[in-house]
């Protein structure tokens, strides 16, 4: 190994690597349980992973530097949990979708409908039009997104609000699209324009970095960044680690770990455009969708919209605009959502029975397990690894 010597290395009791939710979950109890002294590594220059936020100070606007990012949770236990590290704001989320030089609020719901068709639907005609409007497509079991979306919300309202949006989001033509891809499509045959139901919902009151950063303050977690576990000239690399007998948290890509051997499984990643306009607010919401063909970008999120409750300390005159558009990543670009087809399935299956012949090495996170989880989904998973896997490694 090059540039340091094993016996010189006084090795922790554990290795986190990636320094988002997961791995930060994992320290954090590592520490409180275990009395673990926990080293973090990360190849990125911040903690937080996707969920990093950083305030841009001409606007005063937070931004999330890798998209919007939405705390929601009906989980009991991750509630009490975050709310351990942070407070949180009584934010609650509303999306709205520009078409046709029209803006209508989302998910699909009465407001929706009564405004799309010009009419005053009770919440039974409603129901009655969009089982009707499936046409010969109702009751069948489509194999391509295209006549699954027609088939759930009639053709209208998906031809306005989804197919195009989807298209985009994948870049290709929702017919050449499994069905698979969507189980069901939201309509709520009231008024009620909550993007989420969950319980509990709101942004950290302090922003993101300040929770992660509160996560681990503790001695005993020591963070490298600009770190990459696959560098043997440093330490912390999966060579040296290995032959220590150090316990490792994995969080990068499954198929990185072991050299892309059975192959590379395949994501969608996102590019962001900045615009700044001169006022103080552009769209009057924080996300607004773009729903026909003609925008390329499939949304815009307005920051300052995400914290009304810093308006004092915001520019009245100037605000940030971030449009965000997809496309499907390649080696080196951010990845974001799993495409998950069959193949990538299958494909993740046989990286999983490698991992699973890895003892010191718990896999976790939406790179290391190639699922997509909501921010509450990947701490409860995290607890769950920490009880089940990584405090028994540590008790060794």
């Amino acid at each position: 190994m090059k540039g340091f010597a094993m016996a010189q290395i006084e090795y922790p009791d554990l290795v986190v690597v990636g320094a988002g939710l997961f791995g930060l979950t994992v320290a954090q109890q590592a520490v409180e349980h275990a009395g673990a002294r926990v080293e973090i590594i990360d190849v990125r220059d911040h903690i937080g992973g996707n969920a990093y936020s950083y305030m841009d100070e001409e606007t005063g606007a937070e931004i999330h530097k890798y998209g919007a990012h939405l705390f929601h949770t009906s989980n009991r236990r991750v509630w009490e949990y975050v709310n351990r590290f942070t407070s949180f704001t009584g934010y609650v989320h509303r999306v709205y979708a520009t078409h046709d030089g029209e803006v209508y609020p989302l998910p699909i719901n009465l407001g929706t409908i009564n405004q799309f068709f010009h009419a005053s639907y009770t919440p039974a005609e409603a129901r009655a039009l969009i089982d009707g409007q499936a046409g010969e497509l109702a009751g069948t079991d489509p194999r391509n997104l295209n006549d699954k979306g027609i088939s759930l919300i009639g053709r209208p309202l998906y031809e306005a609000f989804i197919k195009n949006y989807t298209g985009k989001q994948w870049q290709t033509d929702p017919k050449d699209l499994p069905a698979g891809i969507i189980s069901r499509l939201p309509v709520r045959f009231n008024y009620d324009n909550r993007y989420f139901k969950d319980t509990w919902e709101g942004l950290p009151a302090d922003g993101y970095t300040a929770w992660m950063e509160r996560m681990i303050d503790d001695p005993r977690i020591h963070v490298t960044l600009r770190t990459d576990f696959f560098d043997g000239s440093q330490p912390f690399n999966r060579a040296a680690l290995a032959a220590a007998g150090v316990p490792v948290v994995y969080t990068g890509p499954v198929d990185r770990y072991f050299d892309y051997s059975l192959g590379e499984l395949k994501w969608r990643t996102v590019d962001f455009r900045e615009v700044r306009y001169d006022e103080g607010d552009h769209f009057g919401c924080p996300v607004m969708n773009f729903s026909d063909a003609d925008v390329p970008y499939t949304r815009a999120i307005e920051f300052k919209n995400f914290n009304p409750e810093r308006r004092d300390s915001q520019n009245p005159d100037r605000t940030v605009v971030w449009e965000e558009y997809s496309r499907f990543a390649e080696r080196g670009d951010e990845p974001y959502y799993p495409i998950n087809t069959e193949s990538d399935r299958e494909l993740y299956a046989r990286y999983e029975e490698l991992a699973e012949a890895e003892p010191l090495t718990v896999f976790g996170g939406r790179l290391g397990t190639y699922k997509y989880y909501d921010m509450h989904q990947v701490i409860d998973t995290a607890l769950t690894a920490y009880e089940e896997r990584v405090a028994p490694m540590l008790k060794k």
